[in-house]
């Protein structure tokens, strides 16, 4: 369903967990020419705490009969996924999914095939290539500040080493099903797909239902691209360690924006998506290390939702493809594959 460009593209997010009410909500809100119409939830007092005037819906059903809404965001837990995903479709809607795109490749092909006959745009939410820090980064390798990349780390490590009842301890895939799609998703935006995965997988709390640790390789010709995260890490902090002929990035913490939102701020306020840990340059001239603190970019989730904007109003490319959210299920895939049967296997 498109919406003609002088009028605000109607929105519904389905689910208010921490994906609608931290991410979709604020973000859609900040964003000209769209317009929070209505959310999904069985927890009307969480919504209305928030947006007193957008109104709460029981279902799904309830948001695609309404004709003011053009585009449906589906920020429930990964199960529901694909399902909304082709309902909303399937009813002449735009439809945003959350990461990750479904639960497995077979049901994100799936979604892709009904997408392919459908009108309306699809795009998954892959929000932290809009990161300040990864950001930051991307201009120093257009730059060849950092020469040929030959090893980049990327790290989202936490402390929780309890496990608890929420859904997300329990879901399919845990943490890589969680947090992977993310690092894929910037790796891939780098470099391109890699040639092959080699991944180690595993349950390190007691009583773990689910991976909560990963450590996985992406093999390109030369360049090793590592991407690990874990529930047990007291000292979480490193982001990324980038390597290449030209020098070294090292880059300590998180981007803010998360953190933001649920303190409260909006994307507008003056200090969102400012980066409080810049990053460091290091080289070696001349026999000497020389340290530089970088300039970090600003992060701008809202960023995405322009480009859905955009994308359903002009016909500009969606701001993840699927073909892009595809490649990542792909390596989602792959590495499962790959712990499962302790090898090297191909993309």
């Amino acid at each position: 369903m498109t919406s003609p460009s002088s009028d605000p593209i109607g929105v519904a997010v389905v689910g208010y967990g921490l994906a609608g009410q931290t991410f979709h909500a604020p973000l859609i809100s900040a964003t000209p020419g769209v317009a929070l119409r209505a959310v999904v939830s069985s927890r009307p007092e969480a919504v209305h705490a928030d947006w007193p005037q957008v109104e709460v819906l029981p279902d799904l059903d309830a948001a695609l009969s309404r004709d003011d809404i053009g585009l449906i965001v589906v920020a429930t837990p990964d199960a529901l996924h694909a399902e909304q995903a082709i309902a909303a479709l399937e009813a002449g809607r735009n439809v945003v999914v959350d990461k990750p795109f479904a639960q497995t490749l077979e049901q994100a092909e799936r979604v892709a095939a009904v997408a392919a006959r459908s009108r309306g745009v699809i795009s998954v939410f892959q929000n932290r290539r809009w990161d300040a820090d990864f950001l930051t980064l991307k201009r120093l390798i257009a730059d060849g500040e950092l020469g040929e990349i030959a090893v980049f780390e990327s790290h989202y490590d936490r402390f929780r080493p309890q496990v608890t009842d929420r859904w997300k301890d329990r879901r399919d895939g845990g943490v890589w099903a969680d947090l992977g799609p993310h690092l894929i998703d910037q790796a891939v935006q780098l470099f391109g797909a890699p040639q092959s995965v080699l991944a180690d997988m595993a349950r390190q709390r007691p009583g773990a239902h689910a991976t909560d640790w990963f450590h996985v390789v992406l093999q390109y010709e030369r360049l090793r691209v590592i991407v690990q995260a874990g529930h047990v890490a007291a000292d979480a902090s490193l982001r990324y360690a980038v390597h290449g002929t030209g020098g070294s990035f090292i880059k300590r913490g998180l981007d803010a924006q998360e953190g933001q939102s649920k303190a409260g701020l909006r994307p507008g306020d003056a200090d969102w998506g400012v980066d409080p840990n810049p990053g460091e340059l290091i080289r070696q001239i001349d026999g000497e290390t020389t340290r530089q603190t970088v300039t970090p970019e600003r992060g701008d989730y809202v960023r995405f939702y322009a480009g859905v904007r955009d994308a359903i109003t002009t016909g500009a490319p969606s701001p993840v493809t699927l073909d892009q959210a595809l490649t990542v299920m792909r390596i989602i895939d792959v590495g499962e594959r790959s712990t499962a049967e302790g090898r090297r296997i191909e993309v």
